[in-house]
């Protein structure tokens, strides 16, 4: 057990209440704490005696307030909606104090801010602040500072180790013989290339089914219902890759940056596209904004190389009739809200890659993750349901590995020894799975109406998209 990290917890909604509980598995109760915008799970830190502030943290008082539970050396873990990821790391660095947070957030307003232009409410512009504010800080001189993680959750963060250890697996099924296993960004992007990797997407599909179910002017949803709301609202985002011959027509391209993604001028809770996992088969996703449907792109760019990635996320049931009710009220979210966990009667989130791509001639696609049913997850932790597991496993895993490394600087999920992670997220998974399927987005196109398909390569992100 680490008795001398002390950490604490900025936010304690379902997955930081879902966190606690792996945490006391290697830290003492009296070396956290929890700071929370409201008395949302007080039950559960007080059942384990965890100390637990309750503190609304705003762009006016993060500093005076972060000052008085944290000191060099402490760790950060930020679990918050509507609180600046940017504004986070630049505090820790400049207190010597460990972060890590599932994905980067701004001041709350930012999203829907139509005063911002829709490329600078996108992730891609969030992520590129961090990564400026780091090659700010190199510039200086400056030494890297305290390890701050960024993006470490399930997606972002989980998905990312899924990459490579899938990238492995197709290798060893083509029978591609290895010198080395890729250590740096460079030999993973040529590793990707010689398999004729195309497209990425993060396929996830979330069969969880409550008790009682949805009422009218109600969202119900197995996670942050804020957090998913937030992220629905964003641009539609993807990494554009390099073989894609049919740009959208509401697509548009960043001026700044790393410019190896693209946003659509539509929100992703309405944008599309098809994909596959192995428990539902073919199902239709929304292309949800996400860091790692950006960051992974980027990590495997090489001058003329790059794969489209992005998200095809069906939520549960229950998620996508609230979905649908929000959009048809012009994204007025509901009044009503009910995070669903106890109350999960059966079902699965079937979270994991599926890479696609051409070697030798012959298509493939492969699916590898975590097929995690609801009764697996509660038998492994309290205070969870499948898709909580799926989060907090990672976050721990970053938690621990930052405590080890605690001076590497600004760091992505790209970064870290992926085998290393997944050594302590696998336990929480359920079952992990990796499936070959010969399904493309062509299978069955155009049996009732004509359909403008590129029927030369399958991997054509015009071929996934529904319009």
């Amino acid at each position: 057990m680490q008795q001398t990290q002390r950490l604490v917890i900025l936010g304690f909604g379902s997955i930081g209440s879902g966190l606690l509980p792996l945490l006391l598995n290697h830290f003492p109760a009296e070396n956290i704490t929890i700071i929370g915008g409201d008395n949302r799970n007080i039950n559960i830190s007080a059942k384990y005696g965890v100390a637990h502030v309750i503190c609304a943290i705003t762009q006016q008082n993060y500093q005076t307030e972060l000052a008085r539970y944290l000191q060099a050396g402490y760790m950060l873990v930020n679990l918050s909606v509507n609180v600046s990821s940017e504004a986070l790391v630049e505090w820790c660095e400049s207190k010597d104090v460990l972060y890590l947070d599932t994905c980067i957030e701004p001041w709350e307003g930012y999203y829907t801010n139509t005063k911002i232009s829709p490329e600078r409410r996108s992730n891609y512009s969030l992520r590129q602040d961090i990564l400026d504010m780091r090659r700010t800080w190199q510039h200086m001189g400056k030494p890297l500072g305290p390890t701050a993680i960024m993006a470490h959750g399930a997606n972002p963060g989980l998905v990312n180790h899924f990459v490579k250890r899938a990238l492995l697996h197709v290798a060893d099924k083509v029978q591609l013989k290895l010198a080395q296993l890729p250590q740096t960004k460079l030999e993973w992007s040529q590793l990707a290339q010689k398999l004729g990797l195309r497209t990425i997407h993060m396929a996830e599909r979330d069969t969880q089914r409550p008790r009682t179910p949805k009422q009218r002017d109600e969202f119900v949803n197995t996670w942050s219902i804020d957090g998913f709301v937030s992220e629905g609202l964003q641009p539609s985002e993807m990494s554009w890759g390099t073989h894609e011959k049919h740009f959208p027509q509401d697509g548009n391209r960043f001026s700044w940056g790393c410019k190896t993604a693209i946003w659509l001028n539509r929100t992703g809770c309405v944008t599309q596209c098809r994909s596959w996992t192995p428990n539902e088969g073919e199902y239709r996703g929304w292309i949800i904004t996400h860091n790692e449907s950006i960051s992974i792109g980027d990590y495997f760019s090489d001058h003329y190389y790059r794969p489209t990635v992005h998200y095809a996320y069906h939520p549960c049931d229950s998620a996508v009739l609230s979905i649908h009710e929000m959009a048809g009220k012009n994204f007025q979210q509901q009044t009503l809200q009910r995070l669903i966990v106890d109350e999960v009667v059966d079902g699965m989130d079937e979270l994991g890659v599926l890479l696609m791509g051409t070697v030798n001639g012959d298509h493939y696609a492969y699916w590898y993750g975590s097929q995690l049913d609801i009764d697996t997850a509660r038998s492994l932790a309290p205070y969870n349901n499948a898709t909580s597991l799926q989060v907090v496993a990672p976050v721990l895993a970053g938690i621990l590995f930052a405590i080890d490394n605690p001076t590497l600087g600004i760091v992505e999920a790209d970064d870290l020894p992926h085998e290393q992670i997944l050594q302590i997220t696998d336990p929480y998974m359920g079952k992990m799975t990796g499936s070959w399927t010969d399904w493309t987005p062509l299978k069955d196109r155009g049996r009732l109406f004509a359909e403008d398909v590129d029927t030369s390569d399958p991997w054509q992100f015009k071929n996934f998209r529904v319009v």
